[in-house]
């Protein structure tokens, strides 16, 4: 039995559509302590067969979890027939990354189940050829995603704080989300003025750490490449421009987290004033925002009306997870967030306390070792 957990966004910044089809992103993951739970079995035979209590979750080759136990299976070129089991708590198509985590989950619980183990890059690879979000399950707690969301970094495990997830009875679909983002942005380079100048070029206002420090490797890693800054150029860059305005608000809060000694680095300041107490709020205070907010609350007016209650109840920052239907607020206090899941309760809208999980909680959790 593995538990397998979520992921809450803060911050999501949605690029140019690429020539691979996928969206550049720019996010940072952060895990929870809700959780589904996976039992993997291997016995005689050949085959998968995924069973599941929720009748919305698919149980053929269509599913993350066979996808990545096939391709585990033959990199461990290990015979048998594996049952793969899924107690379902989090929501489908929730934006908490519910399929992504039960697929690393299903892996962690197939190399117990066979006593062997893939090393570290090719879990990660295989994580990322079923899916743009399954890779952060294998880092957890506070992760940096890039890319198409698949390339992924550790941040500083920050303290972890109270949250609350608000669960609407919606389901989102992330494709057809991102289909009305690009209608969106197309609609908005039709109204753009002739002659707007993209300030994409620009140099990123990277973190100043010591060169080849682990803050200075995220902060570059950050930046657009040469390649973006000139198709920036040709198609108008509001989208890389708003990558690029996030790259800087995160690479600023990074020059700005506690060192290994304690102290904190100097950097730019939050945009509402002084230093948090708890670095994870000091991240959400600059500013950072959802992309699919604007065209996922104008369809889902519920979704705003519960980021709306949960801001109203004192959350110190309240966001859509991913492209929804989750919203989540985060918290100082438990009694707060306990109080605001009343609230939403009260609206008729599930709501749970839960709390978010740095990297050594993560993997405690699991029982395993990190990689």
């Amino acid at each position: 039995m593995v538990p397998s957990f979520a992921k809450i966004n803060l911050g999501l910044r949605i690029g140019p559509l690429r020539a691979d089809g996928f969206h550049g992103l720019r996010t940072v993951y952060q895990t929870i302590a809700l959780h589904d739970t996976i039992h993997v079995s291997v016995g005689r035979g050949s085959g998968i067969e995924l069973r599941c209590d929720d009748p919305r979750v698919p149980t053929d080759a269509t599913n993350t979890c066979y996808k990545i136990i096939e391709r585990a299976m033959q990199a461990l070129q290990a015979p048998g027939r594996v049952i793969v089991e899924i107690e379902k708590q989090l929501p489908v198509q929730g934006g908490l990354g519910g399929a992504s985590g039960n697929a690393v989950a299903a892996l962690l619980a197939l190399e117990r189940a066979l006593k062997k183990r893939l090393g570290g890059a090719e879990r990660l690879r295989i994580a990322a050829e079923v899916g743009s979000d399954l890779p952060l399950f294998l880092i957890g707690g506070t992760v940096l995603g890039v890319g198409r969301g698949e390339e992924v970094y550790p941040l500083p495990d920050l303290p972890a704080l109270t949250c609350v997830i608000a669960l609407p009875e919606i389901a989102v679909s992330t494709p057809k989300a991102f289909a009305a983002w690009d209608q969106l942005a197309a609609n908005s380079a039709c109204h753009s003025e002739p002659g707007e100048r993209s300030e994409a070029g620009e140099e990123p206002a990277y973190s100043q750490g010591p060169a080849g420090s682990s803050l200075s490797r995220y902060a570059r890693r950050l930046g657009m490449t040469d390649l973006e800054s000139k198709q920036t150029k040709l198609t108008g860059g509001t989208q890389s421009d708003r990558m690029l305005e996030f790259s800087r608000e995160i690479s600023a809060w990074l020059s700005a987290v506690p060192g290994s000694d304690g102290r904190r680095r100097s950097g730019v300041s939050a945009k509402s004033g002084g230093r948090a107490e708890n670095p994870l709020l000091d991240l959400v205070r600059t500013g950072i925002e959802n992309d699919f907010e604007q065209v996922v609350f104008p369809q889902y007016p519920e979704l705003r009306e519960a980021k709306r209650v949960l801001e109203a109840a004192a959350a110190r920052y309240a966001s859509l997870s991913g492209s929804g239907s989750a919203v989540y607020g985060l918290f100082e206090s438990r009694g707060k967030a306990a109080a605001a899941a009343g609230k939403l309760t009260k609206r008729g809208i599930r709501a749970v306390v839960t709390n978010t999980l740095t990297r050594r909680q993560y993997w405690n959790k699991f029982l395993v070792s990190s990689f």
